[in-house]
């Protein structure tokens, strides 16, 4: 059974902490691949400073280029609307019966995951790996499972059990304080983003002008 990571996201841009992320999360648990999934429309984020699809599809691919185990999926750009989480999973579990998937998020966010479309199906559909995230710090990984739901796990050695089998688990990761928001920030102020994205990336933003980008030559 093929073991398969998703992580979603607007990447807007892709950066080196969703690549680490990424790479620390395959290694740890094996997986055979991840799926990076750029979002069509974020349902929990403001759509502010948000850049084209098209362009965040072709810098997730630049970016994963040379990786084997990385590939991109379009599904939720296809879908269009707002991109939830319940429906890709459904629909990744309907193309590929026989695959076991596994859910990446980091703790902030599934610290609100209550506030998701269909929370508690997507317990049923797959097994999760809650990251450490900087700033942010772990504080309990039973802790922030949902009051509603909490009675559908038990604690296995370091790892939330839930009834239908699916397991939560929590990974901390190398501390890669980066975040899409403060690079958007930096290129508006024509400052360098240079070791902080792969050189394709940041060639891509320099070539199309993006975020305002006023990039130099180097």
């Amino acid at each position: 059974m093929k073991r398969i990571g998703i992580f979603g996201g607007t990447f807007n841009p892709i950066h080196f902490g969703h690549l680490r992320s990424a790479e620390e999360v395959c290694e740890a648990q094996g997986l055979d691949r991840v799926l990076f999934i750029p979002s069509a429309s974020p349902p929990h984020k403001r759509a502010d400073g948000l850049v084209a699809a098209t362009h965040r599809l072709a810098m997730v691919r630049l970016a994963i280029a040379g990786n084997p185990r990385f590939r991109i999926s379009t599904i939720e750009i296809e879908r269009r609307g707002p991109s939830f989480s319940v429906d890709t999973l459904q629909a990744l579990r309907a193309r590929s019966p026989q695959a076991r998937f596994t859910f990446i998020l980091g703790i902030d966010a599934f610290r609100e995951i209550a506030t998701w479309k269909s929370y508690r199906r997507i317990f049923e559909l797959c097994d999760m790996v809650v990251t450490s995230r900087p700033p942010v710090r772990a504080t309990g990984l039973r802790g922030a499972i949902p009051v509603a739901v909490r009675s559908e796990f038990c604690y296995r050695s370091r790892t939330l059990e839930h009834r239908t089998g699916h397991q939560i688990v929590f990974q901390r990761l190398s501390g890669l304080d980066i975040s899409a928001s403060a690079l958007r920030a930096r290129l508006h102020c024509g400052l360098s983003i240079r070791y902080l994205v792969p050189t394709s990336v940041e060639r891509y933003i320099a070539r199309h002008g993006l975020y305002a980008a006023q990039v130099g030559s180097h």
